[in-house]
């Protein structure tokens, strides 16, 4: 007996194919316009935004922004972050007799991977939509199509400056977070038991190797400039008035996390290749 709204493909008239091939079409052009827009504007990036004279003082302006907009929040969330970990990993380890490794393990999970993408996902929420809500802004009230008309680049003194900023700003953020979050841990340990802070660092700092720090820290570099150049992207496109300044700055954000995790899924798969050999 068959269900009420099952047919079967001979049963289905022309015009439901005909609505799908063109809902399919639709949704195919507008991911190649898509793609298109975004192809154009990294190379408008590149070509214009990268080549002298370079704005410097607006670019000084904006990595002060960007870092200071971004430092008490990302301070107060890798002191938790630590403190979180070590609690709740201290009783797993007591159970194996294992509680010595505890700074060794927290201090090389931060440094490797939580540090960084949580401190990248909190940028990328506190920078990203703010990108994208001041261009969107922009780009609404006409200012980008002034400034174009009066012959300034809005890619070099808007987009590049933005970008070069995120991209040399977040890696600052996430060493200065991974050592809050690291005290945070040393604070949490000393709750429950008792360590002094040269055993404690003593204990990080031997297990914790350039191996570890060196391929976070180039990452986060990659983090920075997706989370500037989404949030870019999704203001200087921005449309519909108010609304599509809250739908720039929600995409930024929405985009930018995403892409963070494909850009560490790809960066611990990198890693593992280069062990192999």
């Amino acid at each position: 007996m068959k269900q009420r709204g099952m047919y079967s493909p001979e049963e289905r008239s022309p015009s439901e194919f005909i609505k799908m091939s063109q809902a399919l079409a639709r949704t195919t052009s507008g991911f190649v316009v898509k793609i298109g827009h975004a192809s154009r504007f990294l190379f408008m990036f590149i070509s214009d935004g990268l080549t002298p004279p370079y704005e410097w003082k607006e670019l000084f302006r904006q990595c002060f922004v960007v870092g200071n907009k971004s430092i008490g929040l990302t301070a107060i969330t890798s002191f938790i972050i630590g403190m979180v970990l070590t609690l709740q990993s201290r009783p797993t380890l007591q159970v194996f007799g294992a509680e010595a490794w505890l700074p060794a393990m927290v201090s090389v999970s931060i440094v490797r991977e939580i540090g960084p993408v949580i401190i990248a996902l909190i940028f990328a929420g506190k920078v990203g939509s703010g990108i994208g809500a001041e261009l969107g802004s922009m780009r609404v009230t006409e200012q980008i199509d002034a400034m174009d008309a009066s012959g300034v680049s809005p890619y070099k003194y808007i987009v590049a400056t933005r970008v070069v900023a995120t991209t040399l700003m977040l890696p600052i953020l996430i060493i200065v977070g991974d050592a809050i979050a690291i005290w945070g841990s040393y604070i949490a340990i000393n709750m429950q038991g008792n360590i002094s802070l040269k055993l404690f660092l003593f204990q990080v700092f031997d297990n914790v190797a350039f191996g570890d720090i060196i391929p976070a820290l180039i990452k986060s570099y990659f983090f920075g400039f997706v989370v500037g150049i989404v949030g870019c992207y999704q203001g200087f496109y921005s449309n519909k008035g108010t609304e599509g300044v809250g739908r720039s700055a929600n995409a930024a954000v929405v985009m930018s996390s995403l892409l963070i995790f494909i850009i560490d899924l790809l960066a611990v798969q990198i890693l593992q290749l280069f062990q192999i050999i």
